[in-house]
Formats: C-alpha cells, sequence, structure tokens
C-alpha cells in the first residue's frame, strides 16, 4: 500500500478576518478535491487568520505515482490559489 501526503502553507497577507480566511480555504479546498479526486482538509493554524494549512492525501499504486501526483497539486496550488501565497510544501510517499 502507497499513500502520498502533502502539506501546503499558505499566507494570507491581504486577509483581516477568519471569515476572509475560510473563504480562501473553501476555494482552494474545493478545486484540489474537484481537479485531482483526493482528499483534501485545512489541518492546523485554525485560528490564525493569515496562515493556512492544508493537508492532501491520495492513495495510489506506486509511489511514483503518487509523487507525481502530489507533485502536480503543488503546481496546480502555486497558480490558482485565490490570493494567497504558496509560503512552504512538504511532500511525504509512505509504503506499508
Amino acid at each position: 500500500m502507497v499513500v502520498g501526503i502533502c502539506e501546503l502553507i499558505f499566507q494570507l497577507p491581504g486577509n483581516r478576518s477568519l471569515k476572509g480566511k475560510r473563504q480562501v480555504s473553501r476555494s482552494i479546498v474545493q478545486r484540489i478535491r474537484n481537479r485531482f479526486n483526493v482528499s483534501v482538509a485545512e489541518v492546523a493554524d485554525l485560528d490564525r487568520w493569515q496562515t493556512l494549512a492544508i493537508g492532501v492525501t491520495c492513495a495510489p499504486n506506486d509511489s511514483r505515482h503518487a509523487n507525481e501526483i502530489m507533485s502536480k497539486i503543488v503546481d496546480f496550488a502555486e497558480d490558482h490559489n485565490g490570493g494567497a501565497v504558496l509560503a512552504e510544501h512538504r511532500i511525504e510517499v509512505l509504503r506499508a
């Protein structure tokens, strides 16, 4: 079994409220979920309105494919971020 994990950390420099953060978060999460058919959720910094952490997971057949999917998600997040700035990302592929 192979599991791909990706954490995306965004900065929201123009954001001034948790409501604004939720709008950006929902948009990014829904776009990634629809485009790549993966599990996506906001995973950390829930009470900080200028930082957004999103976790993404997938379970493909091999580790090369998992890495490819996660790399495409990072590229997609950089281009379709709803005004957020992708500050950092981390990709991990686990084999069981």
